[in-house]
């Protein structure tokens, strides 16, 4: 089977699940596993994938997504050149490990799919969120401020890790945060996880220079971490080390 991977998640689930030998090729974002990346043609960034390029290669099909806005557009056009496609759109974990059984089925592995996930699950046991568990946001965003709300995956990880979503109450996949939004929101914590940010130039001053977040406990005890988004943005198998980060970051808060 030949296969085209649009989304980073999607390459590094085909990866993790051994069928890395089936990519022909891969969004420019994909950089996961580096080895298998380094080798197969990049087609473009997520919002600018070259679908003219995937239909002169053929595939047999193409994994792409919705989790990004703007995706709907190069899903549609692969779909009017003909693709057979692949949609993963996950909110919660639960869909996270739904979308890697379905990409399992599609390759004809499926049994690796329940054991990827089976790996997974094991890796991330639940940890109870006592009365002063530390309220979490995640930021995808930090001009302005959005971070990860009650519907995504990070809600339920840093429920495992014992901790509180700072943004749990807004029914969302995100949400922007302002000032007024500041008393009802009051992290302990700050996480940053910018999308398409190296993690290496995350800068913690950014977040704790902000006017009107000084009186927030996790500027006023600057308690801002980084923590790459490869591991909190990417709904595949890496998420484990994500929560990893998260579960020292509950127990330092």
């Amino acid at each position: 089977m030949r296969v085209v991977s649009h989304t980073c998640s999607n390459t590094e689930i085909v990866c993790a699940l051994g069928c890395a030998d089936r990519l022909i090729a891969i969004d420019a974002d994909s950089d996961f596993p580096p080895d298998v990346a380094r080798r197969l043609p990049q087609l473009g960034r997520d919002l600018e994938f070259d679908v003219d390029a995937v239909a002169r290669l053929r595939p047999d099909l193409v994994l792409t997504s919705l989790t990004v806005p703007g995706h709907e557009r190069i899903v549609e056009a692969l779909r009017t050149t003909g693709q057979r496609c692949l949609v993963i759109d996950p909110q919660s974990l639960d869909e996270v490990y739904a979308s890697i059984r379905s990409i399992a089925a599609a390759l004809g592995v499926g049994a690796r799919g329940d054991a990827l996930v089976d790996e997974m699950e094991c890796a991330m046991p639940h940890h109870e969120a006592g009365p002063d568990a530390p309220r979490i946001l995640v930021e995808w965003w930090p001009k302005p401020v959005i971070g990860a709300a009650r519907r995504s995956w990070v809600q339920d990880l840093i429920e495992r890790a014992g901790g509180r979503n700072a943004l749990g109450h807004v029914e969302a996949r995100s949400a922007t945060v302002g000032p007024a939004d500041l008393d009802r929101v009051a992290p302990d914590a700050i996480v940053m996880s910018w999308c398409g940010v190296k993690v290496a130039k995350y800068r913690a001053d950014v977040v704790l220079d902000r006017e009107a977040w000084g009186d927030t406990p996790a500027v006023r005890n600057a308690r801002v971490f980084p923590v790459s988004e490869e591991f909190l943005g990417r709904p595949g198998p890496r998420l484990v080390e994500g929560y990893r980060a998260l579960r020292q970051i509950v127990s330092r808060a």
